[in-house]
């Protein structure tokens, strides 16, 4: 519990007890006798809250003084970033959910959002207007088969879906057993074993064209063995770990670089000049490979050598693009 939150507790029990014994106080916000005296010291000094001690009745009230209880006044409560996160992420969803078995529930939910938004000293309209959350990743296609691949994971039924693969640009149909849903980076997939490849598989869910629900039941994996093969790796199309990312990034980067978790299992240290060493695990490079261009010169694949290369020929490729243009600019 924060000073803001001890505060306002302090503040409740003293309203609720009228007289508050010391022991409730370090009960109630487990604290030391300490603390509760350099909070209460903070509440009469700078926040001018007329609590005195009571002799008699053995522990702490606030006094009938009306001057002193006229310039008394706690500051203003907010949220956590967790919390304001997950209220405006809840508003803007169910502000977009399209017409379907929720619509009766939305309303109550949304004027239940909006109350607890303006349950602290600022309106829910001020938290609206200066806090936003952004999904810079999500890709604006429409999950119509969401229902059919939702129902089929809870009744363990397989499907036959129709899935379009982006980097080969073809479409093919296959049999799968869906096991979770995964929402990641702004949008979802499903993980599921593919019965054509024998294997399992994560698949986007906005690039399944068509799923029909079988009679057939679902394969049924262990969540060991699914988080064992889809969880180990890096990124969210991981397989079985069978290799070490190891980067290297600038000293500039680092800053950023060395504050942000890429994977649960990493090992990072500093080198003597401040670079920052990272190492994680992968087994597909495709997502890897993404995050590690967008950061340019600042980073270095020291191994391994398959890594390094794949990267090197798409920095290589992508100056090819700029190193033609300017040829013909030139001419």
């Amino acid at each position: 519990m924060d000073r803001t939150a001890r505060l306002y507790k302090i503040d409740q029990l003293l309203h609720e007890r009228r007289v508050v014994p010391t022991a409730i106080f370090l009960d109630q916000l487990e604290i030391s006798p300490a603390t509760l005296k350099r909070d209460l010291e903070y509440m009469k000094n700078r926040l001018n809250a007329p609590i005195a001690w009571d002799r008699e009745k053995r522990g702490y009230r606030f006094t009938e003084d009306a001057a002193a209880i006229k310039h008394y006044s706690l500051p203003g409560l907010w949220f956590n970033a967790s919390e304001i996160h997950a209220l405006l992420t809840m508003q803007h969803l169910l502000s977009t959910l399209q017409p379907g078995i929720l619509a009766p529930h939305i309303q109550p939910l949304l004027a239940r959002l909006q109350a607890l938004l303006g349950e602290g000293d600022h309106s829910a309209d001020e938290i609206q207007h200066r806090v936003r959350i952004l999904g810079m990743a999500a890709r604006n296609i429409g999950y119509q088969n969401f229902e059919i691949l939702g129902s089929a994971l809870v009744k363990r039924k397989r499907l036959i879906i129709r899935h379009y693969n982006r980097q080969r640009d073809e479409t093919t149909e296959r049999e799968i057993s869906p096991l979770r849903l995964v929402y990641y980076r702004d949008n979802w997939y499903l993980d599921a074993w593919c019965h054509l490849r024998n294997e399992l598989r994560c698949f986007a869910v906005d690039v399944i064209r068509q799923a029909i629900m079988l009679e057939k039941p679902a394969k049924t994996v262990a969540d060991k063995k699914l988080d064992e093969v889809l969880g180990s790796g890096y990124g969210i199309f991981s397989g079985k770990r069978s290799a070490w990312a190891k980067l290297k990034f600038t000293p500039e980067k680092s800053r950023w670089v060395s504050a942000e978790n890429w994977h649960p299992n990493q090992k990072s240290s500093f080198d003597k000049d401040g670079s920052y060493l990272l190492a994680i695990p992968y087994s597909n490079d495709r997502e890897l490979v993404m995050d590690i261009l967008k950061y340019g010169g600042d980073v270095e694949v020291l191994s391994p050598q398959t890594l390094r290369r794949r990267v090197a020929d798409e920095l290589r490729r992508a100056c090819g693009q700029y190193s033609s243009r300017e040829m013909l600019e030139a001419r």
